[in-house]
């Protein structure tokens, strides 16, 4: 009996050694064409978010990090500066909307260097399908409405869903999802404005640690 006990627990060390060297070898045959696959998705969003003719760099090598409340977190996070003849001409932040409905949503916020909004994803989110998910892009066209706004002393009040008594819609049966959306594509906008020269010539540096 103790006997067969051994040779099965043998048995069962020497499979979870062989799984677990089958993943650990297939995770390093196939690490670089998922880096690829990575950055190929990275340079796709952003190259929605900030269009072709705003910069001949490519962004996501163009990569700093940024630390700020305002980007709805204490974590230091990615944006991507672009340049147009060595020039800065806009910037796509990543940053966290952490009230949604079903938990925090992230976004990326393209903005040009005099303000105004090129373009904007969520990046990724738990909202329920149906109802708040209407913030993807690839459900509905709503993100599309950040597109070409300012905020400005003068439209502060009106960077909010209309419930509120804002410009932008809200979803039936969903208003949290839009509402957490908003505010924080408002409070990157703010936070930009307020920060730009310094944003805008920061080293890159998200490969370093």
């Amino acid at each position: 009996m103790l006997n067969a006990i051994r040779k099965n627990g043998l048995v069962l060390a020497i499979f979870a050694c062989a799984s677990t060297g089958l993943v650990a070898l297939t995770q390093y045959l196939t690490q670089d064409q998922i880096t690829k696959q990575e950055q190929k998705q990275l340079l796709s969003v952003l190259n929605q978010v900030i269009p072709q003719k705003l910069h001949d760099n490519v962004l996501y090598e163009a990569c700093t990090l940024v630390q700020d409340p305002a980007l709805g977190t204490e974590m230091p996070m990615p944006a991507y500066i672009a340049t147009k003849q060595g020039q800065p001409t806009a910037m796509a932040l990543e940053a966290i909307a952490p009230d949604g409905y079903n938990g925090a949503i992230k976004v990326i916020v393209g903005i040009d260097a005099n303000g105004t909004v090129t373009g904007t994803r969520v990046l990724s989110h738990q909202e329920t399908p149906g109802l708040g998910d209407k913030i993807d892009i690839r459900v509905s066209d709503w993100i599309l409405s950040f597109t070409g706004k300012n905020l400005t002393d003068e439209n502060e009040s009106s960077w909010h869903v209309r419930k509120d008594g804002g410009q932008f819609d809200q979803f039936t049966g969903a208003t949290i999802t839009p509402r957490a959306v908003v505010k924080s594509v408002k409070n990157t906008v703010q936070y930009f404005n307020q920060n730009r020269d310094h944003l805008l010539t920061q080293a890159y540096d998200c490969g370093e640690n």
